[in-house]
């Protein structure tokens, strides 16, 4: 279930919600952010009789046109970067892996531990710097933070805040070739997550508990959760040494090039996809590339990079539909609670991509909790993003 906020009246609304577990009845409420307290959204969320999944939707400053994509409004000015993505020293390191960093900032493994909770086991490749803070946020939205029975593998996008004065990989080509809601993040990361929980005896805690976290500025959500249905099941069987071999493969695509299809190996898979480009037009078919050599095996190809099946995110709340989509399109702040990562995750995107072409220039966090370190900003009425 997931609640909407805007210039609206406090109500109370109930519909059915389908998962791929089972499918439940939920009841919510519309909470008018806009014109009421903020502290409502953390009443709702402390004072819930169980944990839920949130997402939220935000304007990041009040106005019109240019201030919504300010990158600025965006990023913390008392968040200090002390340490670049890559020192000067290591020059060399980063020319090596400059295909990995136009596809991926880093690959994460973050795991549980009985002392201190969620922590980093490894950072591949293993000279990328990220702050302290960039690796407690991504410690937090790696985990579902609920009590919904997450058993098994769960995948779900995040997006966090970068530090302030990291350089970002620069492409001019894709940039001027790429569509407005495929253009690369300048001040957030997206995660992609592959959560596995399992019993497992030989452990502690009694719970086999890891997540395979792809961190990339791309908005690719089907091709990097595509890849992780690949390479995640046989990660946590083989560990680093696997994860070292997918990274150098991922090391040796081409790069992301607008209008294109290219052909990605991976572990003894090809996808094959096509990269959108400003110049398509609305509603067309994607060219099709005729395969000059003979790939073996056959690739797979994926229909699309980044869309959702927007009916299923929205089945449960069609009767909503046309007022949500107007206060995504106004910008208006939005609060989505679901019962898994999954289903808020999804749910976000869908309406952030419900207004393409346009881009959402709004903050948006598909997948949030109260462990957050922005969570005051947005309960915050002085704060306020």
């Amino acid at each position: 279930m997931w609640c909407s906020g805007g210039k609206t009246t406090r109500s109370e609304f109930s519909c059915t919600t389908s998962t791929r577990e089972n499918a439940s009845v939920y009841t919510g409420h519309v909470l008018p952010l806009s014109g009421g307290s903020p502290s409502q959204l953390t009443a709702t969320i402390r004072q819930s009789r169980r944990h839920i999944v949130c997402g939220i939707l935000w304007k990041t400053q009040r106005g019109e046109g240019a201030e919504f994509c300010s990158t600025r409004n965006l990023m913390d000015p008392l968040d200090g970067f002390d340490s670049p993505r890559r020192d000067e020293a290591t020059a060399d390191s980063q020319s090596a892996w400059t295909r990995f960093s136009s596809w991926l900032e880093c690959v994460c493994v973050v795991t549980f531990d009985l002392e201190l909770g969620q922590a980093i086991e490894l950072v591949y490749p293993q000279d990328v710097k990220l702050t302290e803070k960039e690796k407690t946020s991504i410690c937090y939205l790696s985990f579902p933070d609920s009590y919904s029975g997450c058993l098994g593998d769960t995948q779900f996008t995040f997006r966090l805040r970068q530090s302030v004065g990291r350089q970002g990989f620069r492409d001019n080509i894709y940039s001027r070739d790429a569509p407005v809601a495929l253009q690369r993040e300048k001040a957030h990361f997206f995660g992609y997550v592959y959560f596995r929980q399992v019993k497992d005896v030989s452990m502690k805690r009694g719970y086999f508990q890891k997540s395979l976290v792809l961190v990339s500025r791309l908005p690719y959500t089907h091709l990097f959760h595509s890849l992780l249905q690949i390479i995640a099941p046989e990660f946590f069987e083989k560990l680093e040494p696997f994860l070292e071999a997918v990274c150098n493969e991922i090391d040796q695509w081409p790069p992301p090039t607008p209008g294109q299809t290219l052909n990605l190996p991976i572990v003894g898979v090809v996808l094959q996809i096509r990269i959108p480009s400003k110049t398509d037009k609305p509603g067309g078919s994607p060219v099709r590339q005729i395969t000059k050599e003979n790939l073996l095996p056959a690739p797979t190809l994926l229909p699309t990079i980044h869309e959702l099946d927007l009916f299923k995110c929205f089945q449960s709340v069609l009767i909503h539909l046309q007022m949500v989509w107007e206060l995504a399109l106004l910008g208006e702040p939005l609060v989505i609670m679901a019962p898994s990562p999954t289903v808020c995750s999804e749910t976000v995107l869908a309406l952030v991509s419900s207004i393409s072409p346009l881009k959402f220039c709004c903050d948006f966090r598909p997948y949030f909790t109260i462990h957050d370190s922005e969570f005051r900003e947005y309960t915050t009425r002085t704060q306020a993003p």
